[in-house]
């Protein structure tokens, strides 16, 4: 992560006594940073850019650099002060003309560990808006006819992050799979707990082949697939060639379910990994113990995993992973960005029901999380995440 310090000073205070607090204050931050100084030719090219109002009077300088910074960056505007030489209300001043404006900014100001902390989570938010930024993601095939309420406004996405949502006719998968060998390898064959799910796994294999060749053709970085189409059109199904693209760190999502494949890049984005698209199975809002089940899961999520067939259909491949317990977070964005949804929690123990989608998770979140999904959800898929990350997820959205 690259952080760069650029300074705000006024020519009324001594260069010398000004330069002495600045050497104090920074390393009390003890920051890796490139401290740009009052140039700005820079800004911009960084994960975090801070502005360090190092005295008062520097307002009138502010908004003369304006114009400039808007044309580098889209970056919210982060006045870092000490509170020495009227430093504080000058950064407060600067504050109230960007809200004017209609900006967004921020005063970092209070106690080291405070500054350090904050500093910590914007560092986190500014590489991930950075990755998202550019990045193309595909819909193969539409999304499934019963997700009635996960629509989204492919515009909004890409003036807010700069992901780029691209179509792709679900007949181009089908004659792909066509052109893959009927007898391709598969090196899950040894997992195979039965004759039948043995005989699948080519079948698994072509899709997963397919698929590769539309995120090579489209250069993607991620995808959401239409999959259930494929158990009529295939007779087989996508579990385990999302698991693999996941792993390989390519989103993949079920369903064609466009915010949850939003949500599992800007998680992707956030914590190096794509998190497990699932669905709520069992709530109970007394003791906020919640069962989430999905037939696929990134392979890299898991301790260990077993094959079975897909739960609804009974054929194909599906997965069953086993998580090791320990912190969570449930996330979901919306389709057009203006809402969401993160909580942290506790994975308690991995199930294997015979009723319920292959890979089962049992989370214990707090009593105001199960009204949200009993109340006003954000659809009914939802991304599992390793550890917390609320505080991120929170200030990118």
């Amino acid at each position: 992560m690259t952080t760069a310090i650029y300074t705000l000073t006024s020519q009324l205070h001594d260069e010398a006594a000004v330069d002495a607090s600045t050497r104090e204050f920074l390393g009390s931050l003890g920051l890796e940073h490139e401290l740009a100084g009052s140039d700005f030719k820079t800004y911009g090219c960084h994960d975090l850019e801070l502005i360090y109002v190092r005295t008062g009077g520097t307002e009138g300088i502010f908004r003369d650099l304006l114009p400039r910074m808007q044309r580098q960056s889209k970056q919210p505007f982060y006045l870092l002060t000490s509170g020495k030489s009227n430093s504080l209300a000058a950064s407060m001043e600067i504050l109230s003309f960007l809200r004017q404006q209609g900006l967004k900014g921020e005063i970092l100001h209070g106690s080291t560990s405070y500054i350090k902390n904050r500093i910590h989570t914007l560092q986190r938010v500014g590489k991930a808006m950075r990755q998202l930024n550019g990045c193309r993601l595909g819909v193969i095939g539409e999304p499934s006819d019963w997700l009635i309420s996960s629509q989204a406004k492919y515009r909004t996405i890409l003036d807010t992050l700069g992901v780029e949502i691209i179509h792709i006719d679900m007949d181009e998968l089908l004659m792909l799979i066509e052109r893959i060998p009927a007898d391709i390898e598969s090196d899950l064959m040894e997992k195979a707990p039965s004759e039948a799910i043995g005989k699948s796994l080519p079948g698994a294999e072509r899709i997963y082949e397919a698929l590769k060749l539309i995120v090579e053709g489209y250069d993607l970085q991620g995808f959401t697939l239409r999959c259930f189409d494929l158990l009529t059109a295939v007779k087989n199904t996508g579990c385990v060639a999302l698991a693999k693209f996941n792993t390989q760190g390519i989103v993949a999502g079920c369903e064609g379910d466009v915010p949850a494949m939003l949500s599992m890049k800007i998680a992707q984005a956030v914590t190096g990994t794509t998190g497990f698209q699932a669905n709520p199975a069992r709530i109970n809002p007394e003791t906020g113990e919640m069962l989430f089940a999905h037939c696929t899961i990134p392979f890299n999520m898991v301790n260990r995993y077993e094959l079975d067939t897909h739960f609804e259909s009974g054929i194909g491949v599906g997965i069953r992973g086993f998580m090791n317990p320990g912190p969570v977070t449930v996330f979901k964005a919306s389709g057009s960005l203006d809402r969401h949804f993160a909580q942290e929690g506790e994975l308690l123990e991995c199930q294997g029901n015979p009723d319920l989608c292959r890979t089962q998770l049992m989370l214990r979140l707090s009593q105001e999380a199960t009204r949200y999904f009993l109340t006003n959800p954000i659809g009914n898929h939802h991304i599992i995440l390793q550890g917390h990350h609320k505080a991120v997820l929170d200030e990118i959205l």
